[in-house]
């Protein structure tokens, strides 16, 4: 049995999962795939994720470091030099922007990148289905990690959407108003934070009912335009994140036009 540390390939790690599926302990399944006991310790530890050992997701973290440790960094040629120069004085580009950009053109994944391609999509995606029903959590879990991936990308927008409870508390509303409140004041706080770094982040305030088949269903007698059209609610967000850099808002409301506000 080969002593100390060995990458693993594909079909051991697939090997791995079937065996702890199976109940069978490190010892055991370190003798069976022909590694020493470390190997697959320090397989679990650093390849597992928020719902166990999993070999496709084992895989692909392992391939990213291997493709992380092999990365090597790009000389500072007058030519990279004059693109740094360009983006920081005349475009305002941030310094995480510039990095992002160049480790993309020079197929090399940047601090930031390498950050962001970490991300456990699994963790997120777990997190998200805990928070159903809670804006602010559900929010603040997606800036989690979001940032990295758009500040690597050189940019882009985050739009949160919510209702007039964001703005103002009504009668029969103490229950659902201070989330969406604190869903809005959240958002303003990362706007503020990410603005300087390029990313744009704004809030939707919808104040309609949404043309959806349960709302229909529940206002079956109310005319068509009562409701706000999801296309038009899409176009309005489409709107907020091409927005010019130099005008970009912050706090935006659609209302059908016969809406009482």
């Amino acid at each position: 049995m080969p002593e100390g540390y060995l990458h693993l390939t594909c079909e051991q790690r697939c090997q791995i999962y079937a065996l702890l599926r199976s109940g069978h302990t490190q010892s055991h399944i370190a003798h069976q795939i022909g590694v020493d006991p470390s190997t697959i310790s320090r397989e679990l530890a650093r390849n597992s994720g928020a719902r166990g050992y999993r070999f496709k997701q084992a895989d692909e973290k392992a391939s990213l470091r291997r493709h992380r440790a092999s990365g090597t960094p790009r000389k500072m040629t007058p030519a990279v030099v004059a693109v740094i120069e360009e983006k920081l004085t005349q475009q305002q580009w941030s310094p995480e922007q510039i990095s992002g950009r160049l480790a993309q053109e020079a197929g090399v994944p940047s601090p930031v990148a390498r950050a962001a391609a970490e991300v456990d999509i699994e963790t997120t995606e777990l997190a998200l289905h805990r928070a159903r029903g809670r804006p602010v959590v559900v929010l603040a879990t997606i800036i989690q990690h979001s940032p990295l991936v758009l500040i690597a990308a050189g940019g882009g927008a985050l739009i949160a959407t919510g209702n007039t409870s964001a703005l103002r508390g009504r009668p029969n509303f103490a229950g659902f108003a201070p989330t969406k409140a604190a869903q809005r004041i959240l958002a303003e706080s990362i706007a503020r934070d990410l603005g300087p770094k390029g990313i744009h982040v704004a809030y939707l305030v919808i104040d309609a009912v949404i043309d959806v088949p349960w709302a229909r269903a529940r206002y079956k007698d109310a005319p068509d335009d009562f409701f706000i059209k999801p296309s038009a609610i899409a176009d309005e967000v489409w709107h907020i994140a091409h927005q010019d850099r130099s005008a970009w808002s912050f706090l935006s409301e659609v209302r059908p036009y016969r809406e009482v506000w």
